[in-house]
This record gives C-alpha cells, sequence and structure tokens, in this order.
C-alpha cells in the first residue's frame, strides 16, 4: 500500500521588520521593539501557532547591505541570533529554532557549545544555519583577506561543521553518572578526545557541554550555486536552495539528490484579495525608491495561489519550504492563518506538532554516537 503524501513541511525565516527594505514603515509594523526579547517571542509564537516546522534568525557579522553606506531609511543593526533563539526556547514549545552563524569569524568549538545548549533550553529543537563571511564583515575581524578563495571558505566550512558534530559526540549519552554516594559526576572513559586536524582547525576536544538531546542538532545551510551546493550535500541534513521555477527545482533536487531535505526558498507578499499583493510590493517599493529584488524567488498572490505553486514544487521532489515574509506582520500571519489553513483543506499540511524534537517533525532519527562502544 502506498503511503500517502502529508504534503511539504513549512518554515519561516524571520529578519527584523520583514524582507523587504521598507517593511519597517508599514503600519502594523514595530520598528521601536526589533531589538527586544517580546518581539522575537511574538513572532516564534505566531509560527508555533501553526505548526511551523521550525523558524530560522537571520544575521550576519556587519551591518545590512542596500542603498548607500551613508543610507539611513532602512533597518540597520541586529541581535546575536544565537541568543535570540536561547531567549525565545523557553516561551515556546513544538517549534524547531534555527540560528544563522558564520563559520569565516567564529570558533567551531564556541558554537557546538552554543548549539548543544539551545537543544537543552528548547529540550531538542534546536538547529543551526551555517553560512561563510562575505567580504564586508571581513573589517570588523581584521584576520583574513577579503579576497579569499571562495571555495577555500567552503572547504574550511565542511572542516568547521565536521568539528561540531564530533564535539557532539564527544560525550556518550550515558556519560554523567551523577552518583553522590561514590562521588563519581562523569565516567570519564565515556568522554572522547575528537583529536581533529585540519588545515584552519586544529581540535583536541570533548566538549564542555554533554551530547545534546538531539544527539546531533539540524545542520542546514543556503546554496546557490555548484561549490556551496557541493558543501550542503556533504555536511548538511538540510539545504535552502532558490528554484525560478518548477524545471529548476527538479534540476536542483536532482543535484542533491543524497539529502534528507531539500527545502526552497521564496520571498512572499500574500493577501486575500487578488492582486493586492502586488500593489502592496508596488507601494513598498516606491516608498524604498527601488524595485525589491532577491536571490529567492518573490512570489505576490492568495494564499491559495501560494499553496498551488508549493504542491506543485513539491511534487517535482522538494521536501519543504522556506519562506520569507516580505512584511511582518502583514506576510507572516498570512502564511499562518491563510496559507497554512488552505494547505490543511487540501490535506497537505499536519494539524499539530507530531513530534517532541526538531529531528522528529521532518522525520529524522537520532543519530549514533560516532564514539561510543557496544
Amino acid at each position: 500500500m502506498t503511503t500517502p503524501d502529508p504534503g511539504p513541511h513549512l518554515a519561516v525565516a524571520l529578519d527584523g521588520a520583514g524582507w523587504h527594505p521598507a517593511a519597517w514603515r508599514e503600519p502594523l509594523a514595530r520598528p521601536d521593539e526589533l531589538f527586544s526579547a517580546r518581539y522575537w517571542t511574538d513572532l516564534v509564537r505566531e509560527a508555533q501557532s501553526a505548526a511551523l516546522d521550525f523558524v530560522t534568525f537571520e544575521d550576519t557579522l556587519a551591518l545590512q547591505r542596500g542603498g548607500s553606506p551613508e543610507a539611513t531609511d532602512r533597518v540597520r543593526g541586529r541581535l546575536d541570533a544565537v541568543l535570540i533563539a536561547a531567549r525565545v526556547a523557553p516561551l515556546t514549545m513544538g517549534i524547531g529554532l534555527v540560528p544563522t552563524v558564520v563559520t569565516t569569524h567564529t570558533e567551531p568549538f564556541h558554537i557546538s557549545k552554543a548549539i548543544a545548549t539551545l537543544d537543552y533550553v528548547s529540550t531538542g529543537r534546536a538547529g543551526v544555519r551555517v553560512r561563510v563571511g562575505r567580504p564586508h564583515e571581513y573589517p570588523h575581524f581584521g584576520r583574513r583577506d577579503p579576497e579569499e578563495d571562495r571555495d577555500s571558505l567552503f572547504t574550511e566550512a565542511a572542516d568547521y561543521v565536521e568539528v561540531v558534530r564530533r564535539l557532539w559526540d564527544s560525550w556518550e549519552d550515558d556519560a554523567e553518572i551523577r552518583d553522590a554516594a561514590t562521588g563519581r559526576f562523569v565516567d570519564r572513559d565515556r568522554l572522547h578526545y575528537i583529536d581533529f586536524e585540519g588545515a584552519a582547525f586544529s581540535v583536541k576536544g570533548p566538549s564542555i557541554t554533554p551530547r545534546p538531546p538531539q544527539g546531533q542538532p539540524l545542520v542546514t545551510a543556503l546554496a546557490h550555486a555548484e561549490i556551496p551546493f557541493r558543501f550542503a550535500a556533504g555536511s548538511t541534513d538540510l539545504a535552502y536552495v532558490t528554484p525560478t521555477d518548477r524545471s529548476d527545482a527538479e534540476r536542483i533536487v536532482a543535484r542533491l539528490n543524497g539529502l534528507p531535505h531539500v527545502f526552497a526558498d521564496l520571498v512572499v507578499f500574500l493577501d486575500d484579495k487578488p492582486g493586492a499583493a502586488a500593489d502592496r510590493l508596488a507601494r513598498l517599493d516606491e516608498t524604498a525608491g527601488r524595485a525589491y529584488a532577491s536571490d529567492a524567488h518573490v512570489f505576490t498572490g492568495t494564499p491559495a495561489e501560494l499553496a498551488d505553486l508549493l504542491l506543485d514544487w513539491h511534487a517535482a521532489g522538494l521536501t519543504g519550504f522556506r519562506l520569507r515574509p516580505g512584511a511582518i506582520p502583514d506576510d507572516l500571519t498570512a502564511i499562518t492563518r491563510g496559507l497554512v489553513p488552505e494547505l490543511r483543506a487540501r490535506g497537505a499540511f499536519r494539524s499539530g506538532y507530531e513530534a517532541d524534537t526538531l529531528r522528529g517533525l521532518l522525520g529524522l532519527p537520532r543519530p549514533a554516537n560516532r564514539y561510543a562502544t557496544a
């Protein structure tokens, strides 16, 4: 008997007031709260109300790009993505939390324990989106050459992820004894050196944080072209990709056919009234003084029309979608209160959370520890 397709997974990419540079000037925007914990908690709870699989938190190590360097008409500055996720974690349930980290200017030991800690405080809902540095971030650190070959950055990122994964496994699951009577808190034989030697990292280990609840939190990355495709295929559990149409989606899925999950990114502007979303985008463009452009496909239309597109592309092999709301809250609530009910009405999205962990939501098993002995 053939198992019915449960439909695509859904995630939302959160970034400031939305992905359009003029979104912060919309009537329902909350620009005065962008640097508050309450703002981010409200957004994640809204996504949680629709049982979305996870949210991602954008991050960079420089001010946002766009416009002239002196431009003051767009959001500049952001909070740290990992810390936002950690703050939101105890106030939410069910939904996965996936912050962005930059491999080029951070150390894998630090990130391994940060994401492991996030997995603990979220009780198994942590993931991470890894990306390499961009030239405009380099002057903030002064230790790297901005002209560095990008291929080498992805080679380094692959080593980075390998170190992080080994550190997550450096404590066996039952390494903590906590036996007050004998005075043994930990079984030292169940902690392991990882002894990683690479071109950019030499890491002995073990971690200082016990193995995360998921064993291996979800590792994700955005991939546009061949070099990042190779990185995503070899180092991640899930890749975000940017197809332009169904045939392009089929081509990309075939290229990444070894990955458990391939999600398409789309920037979405939604309205129940036909044509209204396109009109709103035109008004936002006029406010910004330029037409909006993105690396991802930009969709304007109704939730029903977006559902048609998602199901069509899902049939091409994509396992899910990461939707970037053009303006928040307008397009976030259109996803949670318009798109999701539409998909449910078609039997293409679940009615609630069916697993306690992010890996469980995505149908991924808890991995065995590479260092554990039988």
